[in-house]
């Protein structure tokens, strides 16, 4: 597929998000899905739990009932090789530098393997719900100029817990004060209510991919169906935005891309 089209990047730097319809080859998801179920069962490390996460309906601790659902397969990029060669491949690279070119000024991208770089999963009964939070706030790099890329490896809409938007918010400066103490939008807080009222759902089809920016505010319901939802999930920064030394963010080294 084509790298994003000028029209295409304008209206990511306008709303913070692209969504490109069937940007992953339909054999390469039939090796993706293959993956991910030997990773899930049986159920290999690192994962983190739903109960490890504290979020609205996610079991109390790793001993209640539900607690051993998994919530994200942790190092994606290392698990297989089918992960690697999508999360590095051409179609997410062809993309990335079209949007990094038009939003940042540079081509040359890097994923990240210290955040996101994960299988996420919303399991029928004990999925959490997502409050509304920008990415960057668990991240620390020289500047807020990262991309993530979410592969819907199935269907993903509002009744299975899709991602929800809310357009133009990678642009805002909030005041403190209209966060939580985790970081989260406090919903009661009117003038929020009034920015929360702008929100959309981000209905995905089997390989359809969103492209969104790290200040974003976007949140996720439970999933309320009978089947697992999954979705693969990258992030990725410029080559001269470099992580803060001694923090999370660079733990692990960053890894180049295809050349275009």
């Amino acid at each position: 597929m084509s790298p994003a089209t000028a029209l295409e990047t304008r209206a990511f730097e306008r709303g913070g998000y692209l969504v490109v319809r069937g940007l992953c080859p339909e054999a390469l998801r039939m090796r993706l899905l293959a993956a991910s179920a030997a990773h899930l069962d049986p159920l290999l490390g690192p994962v983190e739990y739903e109960s490890d996460v504290g979020y609205p309906g996610s079991p109390e601790s790793r001993e209640a009932e539900g607690g051993d659902t998994p919530r994200r397969l942790l190092n994606a990029y290392t698990r297989d090789p089918a992960f690697r060669a999508w999360s590095t491949g051409q179609e997410v690279g062809d993309q990335l530098r079209a949007i990094f070119e038009a939003e940042f000024g540079h081509q040359a991208v890097r994923l990240s393997q210290c955040h996101h770089n994960c299988l996420m999963t919303k399991h029928p009964g004990y999925s959490s719900a997502t409050l509304w939070h920008q990415d960057i706030r668990y991240w620390s790099f020289d500047r807020p100029e990262l991309v993530s890329v979410w592969l819907a490896l199935g269907s993903e809409n509002e009744k299975n817990g899709a991602l929800k938007v809310i357009p133009g918010s990678h642009r805002l400066e909030l005041d403190r004060g209209r966060l939580d103490s985790a970081l989260f939008l406090r919903t009661e807080l009117e003038e929020n209510r009034a920015l929360l009222a702008s929100a959309i759902s981000v209905p995905l089809e089997p390989g359809d991919v969103l492209f969104f920016h790290c200040r974003l505010f976007h949140a996720a319901g439970m999933n309320l169906t009978d089947e697992v939802k999954q979705s693969l999930v990258f992030t990725y920064h410029g080559a001269d935005n470099q992580p803060i030394p001694e923090t999370r963010s660079a733990l692990l080294p960053s890894i180049p891309l295809q050349s275009g």
